[in-house]
């Protein structure tokens, strides 16, 4: 399977200086006379999951690692995706009881760094594509939970060393073909006005600044094979097109959590006042809210435009939480798996083992199958076996 995005990277080298004087004249409307009309997506219509080995800055608070026969049922069940989201601690060698100081961003665990080899070398086993993500990144996450000691939006020793980061997996696995291997550069980038309260706003990057970032990753990693695949992560929380990096030869991940009231229902990470949260339907009225197909299908748009006009789109996580109403959940989420199949878009589900998975998710209201001493949520592995 030959993956080709819009444009190469030899195209991309001649481009960029005629582009970035182009934009200064024109804004983002110059932007439109670089796209194909109806191009079609040039990533494949991957299917799979997400995998929480190297999720956890701390490894001693892991979740249980993935075993080979994950990789053969994913296999045998029609998919040929796994999205590994790091955080970037959990394979570095230092003391884990205090706040990492920033020389210590270097300082690699070999031991850890080759488990993520026999992680790939499991998926590659079983032809699954295997996508590498800094889900924390020196100076950024999402996610509070870890002390950072700098900004990556704001601090030139942040953004160094998140490009040291990806020259290292990118030289790592310098040989292996983009049709095995792709580079997710950063999970759900936001501006946060503090990263260590879990609920403090998220806000839009400005383009300058996440496309300087981006594309300063971007050659770290083609400096160590110029035919690596790179994918971004949209901005505000990988929910907005990134128009000022569709001119390059990145592809862009969305994410299936839109409405938040439906895939982080009781959330505790992710909603306060879980308990006044009012009930769920889809379709119909939650809250100041209808929910529907059609809210979707307008939120979706942007990615599918951006799918039409030749930029590479898959969608990177989606799925909901375990406290989500099963029937709510199915139904809400037929939708958007549809939504983005029909438009080529492929997805990874947040998870393959766990709340939001299709084993052992802990939803009450399962039918579960017995699946080899696991809980089978067969309902949903058939709905995104068809998608």
């Amino acid at each position: 399977m030959k993956i080709k995005l819009r444009s190469d990277r030899r195209d991309f080298l001649k481009k960029t200086a005629l582009v970035g004087g182009a934009l200064q004249l024109a804004g983002p409307s110059a932007f439109a006379s670089l796209q194909t009309p109806e191009a079609g997506n040039p990533l494949p219509k991957w299917k799979g999951f997400n995998l929480l080995d190297f999720f956890s800055p701390n490894p001693d608070r892991s979740r249980p690692g993935s075993l080979e026969v994950d990789f053969k049922w994913m296999a045998d069940w029609g998919f040929d995706f796994v999205r590994i989201p790091m955080a970037y601690p959990s394979y570095l060698d230092f003391d884990q009881s205090r706040d990492i100081e920033p020389e210590e961003v270097y300082k690699l665990n070999e031991e850890a760094l080759v488990r993520v080899d026999h992680l790939i070398y499991l998926a590659h086993k079983y032809n699954l594509h295997v996508s590498l993500n800094l889900h924390r990144a020196p100076g950024y996450c999402i996610n509070a939970g870890f002390r950072e000691p700098y900004n990556l939006w704001k601090d030139e020793e942040a953004q160094e060393a998140f490009y040291w980061h990806w020259s290292m997996w990118a030289k790592r696995y310098k040989n292996m073909p983009r049709e095995k291997i792709s580079f997710d550069l950063l999970n759900e980038p936001a501006m946060i006005e503090d990263m260590n309260n879990q609920h403090s706003s998220k806000t839009l990057i400005p383009g300058d600044i996440y496309s300087n970032v981006a594309i300063k990753a971007a050659e770290a990693i083609w400096e160590q094979n110029p035919d690596h695949l790179v994918i971004a992560d949209g901005n505000q929380i990988g929910t907005k097109v990134i128009p000022e990096l569709t001119h390059l030869p990145i592809g862009q991940s969305c994410r299936g959590y839109y409405p938040g009231i439906i895939s982080h229902y009781k959330a505790p990470w992710a909603m306060k006042d879980i308990e006044n949260l009012p009930p769920l339907k889809y379709p119909g009225q939650v809250g100041d809210q209808y929910l529907s197909r059609a809210m979707l299908e307008e939120f979706y748009e942007p990615w599918i435009q951006l799918v039409k006009s030749g930029t590479g789109v898959h969608c990177g996580e989606c799925g909901s939480y375990n406290k989500t109403p099963h029937k709510v959940f199915l139904a809400w989420f037929g939708d958007v798996v549809d939504i983005l199949g029909s438009n080529d878009i492929g997805f990874a589900l947040w998870n393959f083992k766990g709340a939001f998975g299709i084993l052992d998710s802990g939803r009450t209201d399962v039918d579960y199958e017995d699946w080899y001493g696991h809980k089978l949520d067969r309902k949903l592995l058939d709905l995104i076996r068809k998608a």
